[in-house]
């Protein structure tokens, strides 16, 4: 075990000084151009940011669930060699390359989203399908993880399950993340207006966020709602926090967030080191084990999703880390960077199903392997005796990385919904916070709580087709900028080819499985409307590249 570990570290430090280094080379990085957020630098939104606290901030952002669930899930359905193979080649060679050509694309076009490039290479109606295509796929992931959120917070995270505990688990994880927040805009003013160097607020805000999840569970019944009170407290969060500076939430959140993975990523890297944990799960199980989403080809792909390649990753590239890049030269640590070490996430999070025997990981949900596998890991360091502390922190650590996503997909809700109306004036800001609230909002109340299963399969493939049209519009930008495409269009037929396939058996399967008008149908319709949108920017684009040919003739 700790040799894949070391095996695995080796191979992506290499990928990142040999070819994410190559990739940098072919996208022509200038730092002598001035970058957007210097450009515009209003305080607001375009923020100069330095690189270290802005990986941290982006990586937060990217890595949340996905990471964790998917890699668990897939060595559960295929075994673990399918889904480390997935992995490693497809986080080099798609995912990190998606990431870092979206990212320094959007920085070089005045730091505009993934649609507006669309646009600007491929036309107005492009551009106008791919940005409702984005808005569906973030309303599916505010849908989601509020729900996964909610959840935690009334019952606890799955973690917990079954635990005899002195206080109430789900207020804890409450309690715990409130106070991140308010510790995270504490911190936010300070840099503000205080500016002390980097290294005293690391070395006394992060200790902090940690001590925010011990103390959560002496305040344990200080937050105790039903679901619906959840959902309008957590929807009216989103908007507020969606509006306001990045200065004050987004950037120390995120930085804070990024340390929280950086101490599980640690924990992880101790346990494979030090655990003398033998691979218990089978190489391989089969190519198909039955059910609407158990091919291998094309769900294991589907399954693992962010941990080698996330369009969503895109849109938080083109909509709020752009806005911060101060110079081009860092599109290369924190996009191509920023993504190997979500992979690095999505091993260490195999490692804890791979310790397990297949009779001892039946049937027990990925967050809950999770939890017990970090707590495992970290009693190495503070004692057996600690376990139900250890466990603890690891579900409070895994609620922090869903809720840091929701107000991030907020915000670039907002964004999109500026682009689409062209909306400008006193109160633009007004009318599209309230209006990207309205759809997850009335979803969430007409839902009961643990729904978030019934969207996460298609939210795992629109997430994939959404970086092949990222890498589609990457591919055209490249072209008309006379630069190769191979690296960029090779990886899109692929992840193209694959998120097709998989939604059109989720339109056929959701179609069977409806009974009326159901979450099933929904998921079905839902489906096909990607399809739709995909196909026809697609259809432009190939028109467009024949129509240029023609005219060279």
């Amino acid at each position: 075990m700790a040799l894949l570990g070391i095996g695995f570290l080796a191979f992506i430090s290499v990928a990142y000084f040999a070819y994410g280094k190559w990739v940098a080379k072919q996208m022509g990085l200038d730092d002598k151009k001035t970058t957007p957020a210097h450009a515009i630098n209003d305080g607001q939104d375009f923020v100069p940011t330095s690189p270290f606290y802005l990986f941290a901030q982006h990586f937060s952002a990217i890595a949340a669930a996905g990471p964790i669930a998917g890699p668990i899930v897939a060595v559960q359905n295929f075994g673990w060699l399918p889904a480390l193979v997935w992995i490693a080649f497809g986080v080099v060679f798609i995912g990190a390359v998606h990431d870092f050509t979206s990212l320094a694309i959007s920085v070089k076009n005045g730091a505009v989203s993934v649609a507006e490039i669309v646009k600007k290479v491929l036309g107005d109606r492009a551009g106008f399908a791919m940005m409702i295509f984005i808005w569906l796929a973030l309303n599916y992931i505010i849908i989601a993880f509020s729900d996964i959120t909610i959840g935690s917070f009334i019952s606890g995270t799955e973690e917990l399950e079954g635990s005899v505990l002195s206080f109430n688990p789900g207020g804890a994880v409450a309690a715990a993340s409130v106070f991140y927040l308010t510790l995270s805009i504490l911190a936010g003013l300070i840099q503000r207006f205080i500016n002390p160097p980097m290294w005293i607020m690391t070395v006394v805000f992060v200790p902090l966020s940690l001590v925010c999840a011990w103390l959560g569970t002496y305040c344990s019944n200080w937050l105790v709602f039903d679901f619906t009170t959840w959902v309008w407290i957590l929807v009216t969060y989103c908007a507020i926090a969606s509006v306001l500076p990045v200065w004050l939430l987004l950037q120390p959140r995120g930085f804070l967030g990024g340390f929280i993975l950086y101490i599980a990523l640690g924990i992880g890297m101790i346990g494979l080191l030090f655990g003398n944990y033998e691979i218990m799960q089978p190489k391989f199980i089969s190519f198909d084990i039955g059910g609407m989403t158990g091919a291998m080809f094309p769900f294991l792909f589907v399954t693992i999703a962010c941990g080698a390649c996330s369009g969503f990753h895109g849109i938080v590239c083109s909509g709020t880390t752009s806005k911060q890049i101060s110079k081009e030269s860092h599109c290369h640590s924190i996009g191509y960077g920023a993504m190997l070490a979500e992979a690095f996430v999505a091993v260490i999070a195999m490692v804890m199903i791979m310790k397990m025997t297949p009779a001892e990981s039946a049937g027990l949900k990925p967050g809950l392997i999770y939890g017990k596998g970090i707590g495992e890991f970290l009693t190495l360091i503070i004692g057996k005796e600690h376990l139900q502390l250890a466990t603890t922190f690891g579900a409070m650590a895994f609620s922090t990385f869903v809720f840091d996503t929701l107000d991030v997909s907020a915000r670039l809700g907002r964004y999109l919904l500026q682009e689409i109306f062209k909306l400008k004036g006193k109160y633009t800001v007004l009318i599209t916070t309230v209006s990207m609230a309205v759809v997850p909002l009335l979803f969430l109340l007409n839902m009961s709580g643990g729904s978030w299963g019934r969207f996460w399969i298609l939210f795992g493939a629109s997430n994939q087709l959404l970086a092949a049209l990222t890498l589609l519009a990457v591919t055209v930008w490249l072209h008309k900028s006379r630069k190769r495409i191979a690296y960029t269009l090779l990886p899109m037929l692929f992840i193209l080819t694959i998120t097709l396939w998989a939604l059109g058996s989720l339109v056929l399967g959701n179609w069977k499985a409806s009974q009326g008008f159901d979450f099933a149908l929904v998921n079905s319709v839902g489906a096909l409307l990607l399809i739709v949108l995909a196909v026809y920017i697609c259809g432009i684009a190939v028109k467009q590249n024949l129509f240029e040919k023609k005219n060279q003739r």
